[in-house]
């Protein structure tokens, strides 16, 4: 048996002298001859990360016990129904770091006292101390919910919810827990949540970074491209590139004849379709048409867990994009980023889009020279005052590549690959409905069954038009979903007669 099970016969008045010496330091009173009522004193307040001496996994060798765990245990074999004994016993064990010990030892005292409040808390931090989030929410958002609730219990609600990223939740539990008890003060936890004494000091505020404080993230700085293709390298979309030029390019080219109508340069253009068909290319190629810059914003770039860090980032690219005018401002997945504003449950959310409104209207600086165009999978997600005029005022559907455009990408895919007089046009014609995306992955299984091939064969051998007519029958196109998905909201939701241009595709 290991030291830490061996449990010597006890001196009965031995062991009594301690019970009594231990609960005298824990401020329980005893009664002679009866059993201890009183709950042990909590140790919420005194909250710590947990360390890596704190953390023993399974296989780990147990030091030997001290006297004073020794010493509890003898009283515990005198007095097994003591609670509060038991629980000294669990917080002393996990003090040292003997994890799975403690739990016993708790799991032990609830099953005498399972409504124990101050044994719940004793096992929720043990969770935390090992990284188990999961297990002490599930004790610690029960505990919350009572009227009495302690304020260490909240304390440590606040670093469960700010590990897991709700910082929001976070300040409102850890303000919650001051207002109960201001002793329960944590330094470290209230610096990290921006709430203490030192607000007016701190980088931090209430889980907000201060405007203009030292707190702030790197000012974003995006690379600027500048894409080598232009109209001539992309295949087809002759509807689309003639908006784009009267809306964005021929503003450039002709400037003295727009300022003569008042005409601005810069505007917005909404791209839709399904997922695979070149927006992203598109878009690239429109600067690269005019020698402009390029930008290309995802989510990542524009959200942040802070609060406010998300509209400074966005308002950031469009100071970036003014101060290298012409440049094209290019916002991929615009629904992540301009959702409707009814469907968010969050204010932060909804603060992003004004922002985001705000800056194509241009209401603080100008933009002049500014392109804005943005991709979506799905149009109807997007907030419906992007399409005021002045915004987002021309929405345009990129639809799946025609006859003419799939040859240009097939030619383009097939370059630099061992082939033998393949029909290009022959496999533009049985693809119909293929996106450029599926176009690519129709090459990919051709050249996938050729290896397997030569791998056999022991020599590789060229692409034929057999191949890839095999390769396409075998698949299916990808925006075949996506268009009866659109084809139920050009129906029943065509307002304006937005989606006319996917019931034209459609022939219907």
């Amino acid at each position: 048996m290991s030291p830490a099970h061996r449990v010597k016969q006890p001196n009965v008045p031995r062991a009594r002298r301690l019970e009594r010496v231990f609960a005298a330091r824990r401020g329980v009173p005893i009664q002679s001859g009866s059993r201890r009522t009183s709950e042990p004193r909590s140790l919420a307040n005194n909250l710590t990360s947990p360390t890596r001496n704190e953390r023993l996994g399974e296989g780990d060798i147990m030091p030997p016990e001290d006297e004073s765990i020794r010493a509890l245990r003898e009283a515990l074999a005198v007095s097994p129904d003591n609670v509060p004994l038991r629980a000294h016993l669990a917080e002393s064990l996990a003090a040292r770091g003997w994890h799975d010990e403690a739990e016993k030892e708790f799991r032990t005292a609830l099953q005498a006292d399972g409504q124990n409040a101050s044994l719940l808390l004793g096992l929720a931090k043990l969770y935390w101390r090992q990284g188990k989030d999961s297990q002490a929410l599930v004790i610690v958002e029960d505990l919350a919910k009572k009227r009495d609730v302690a304020a260490g219990v909240l304390v440590l609600y606040a670093r469960l919810l700010l590990r897991g990223g709700d910082v929001r939740g976070a300040v409102a539990q850890y303000k919650l827990a001051l207002e109960h008890d201001p002793d329960s003060a944590d330094d470290e936890l209230g610096r990290q949540l921006g709430v203490g004494p030192e607000d007016d000091t701190s980088e931090v505020v209430e889980g907000r970074v201060r405007t203009g404080g030292e707190g702030w993230d790197a000012p974003l700085e995006m690379e600027i491209e500048r894409p080598p293709i232009t109209f001539a390298d992309v295949g087809g979309m002759d509807a689309v590139k003639e908006e784009i030029g009267i809306k964005i390019l021929m503003p450039l080219e002709h400037p003295e004849l727009y300022a003569a109508y008042g005409k601005s340069t810069g505007g917005g253009i909404l791209m839709y379709g399904p997922p695979g068909c070149g927006k992203t290319y598109i878009a690239r190629a429109t600067a690269g048409e005019i020698g402009a810059g390029f930008i290309a914003v995802g989510i990542n770039e524009v959200l942040n867990m802070w609060m406010g860090q998300s509209e400074r980032n966005l308002h950031e690219l469009f100071e970036q994009a003014r101060h290298n005018a012409p440049c094209v401002l290019f916002f991929d997945e615009a629904d992540a980023l301009g959702g409707r504003r009814t469907d968010m449950h969050s204010g932060s959310g909804r603060q992003m889009i004004n922002q985001f409104l705000a800056e194509m209207d241009g209401v603080n600086s100008s933009n002049e020279g500014v392109l804005i165009l943005a991709a979506t999978n799905a149009p109807w997600h997007v907030d419906p005052a992007f399409r005021r005029p002045g915004r987002f005022d021309r929405v345009l559907l990129v639809p799946p590549p025609d006859k003419e455009a799939r040859a240009a990408i097939l030619r383009i895919h097939l370059q630099g690959k061992p082939q033998e007089m393949i029909d290009v046009p022959r496999i533009a014609q049985k693809t119909e409905g293929f996106s450029g995306a599926d176009l690519k992955a129709v090459i990919d299984q051709a050249i996938e069954h050729k290896l397997r091939e030569a791998v056999k064969l022991g020599r590789p051998h060229p692409l034929t038009t057999k191949d890839l007519l095999a390769a396409a029958k075998g698949m299916k196109p990808s925006t075949r979903e996506w268009f009866s998905s659109a084809r139920n909201y050009a129906l029943y939701s065509n307002q304006g007669g937005i989606y006319d241009d996917v019931l034209k595709y459609l022939k219907m």
